[in-house]
């Protein structure tokens, strides 16, 4: 097991070596990934793309998949392409792109070609007040 996210909160199955792996056929959100530098930092992994799926045994997998030339590259050798998975709980498809979004925005994957901003803006949430906080309007080190 792999825990990848903000705070490192899902639990991915794997890493396994992609060249090896039969898909299973369920939703989940997939990463894939390599290793860096396997010699001075064996257990570290690199994400290189994250994706999801509503059956990972019809993504292509391993490398018939549109994104596998870049994995390949990045990684260095088709052996040294690894996937993990996350089979979200009671998550749909929305769910699923979330997470996957999250991810892209957090990891900056090189084979993702849409990436996501992970800075939140004013206008997306505003300001607002409750009982139990004051104001959350975002304010600068000089504005306190």
């Amino acid at each position: 097991m792999i825990r990848l996210g903000s705070a490192a909160g899902y639990p991915f199955e794997g890493p396994r070596v992609l060249g090896g792996w039969t898909p299973p056929a369920r939703p989940a959100v997939y990463a894939i990934l390599c290793k860096p530098d396997p010699r001075a930092r064996p257990g570290r992994y690199a994400v290189i793309y994250v994706g999801h799926s509503e059956d990972l045994s019809a993504e292509r997998f391993p490398f018939r998949h549109p994104a596998a030339p870049c994995w390949i590259r990045r990684a260095g050798d088709r052996w040294k392409v690894h996937i993990a998975f996350y089979e979200v709980p009671g998550g749909g498809p929305g769910h699923r792109e979330q997470i996957a979004r999250e991810l892209i925005a957090t990891y900056r994957p090189g084979c993702n070609a849409r990436q996501y901003d992970r800075a939140w803006r004013d206008e997306w949430i505003g300001d607002y007040t409750a009982p139990t906080t004051a104001s959350v309007t975002r304010r600068g080190p000089d504005q306190a």
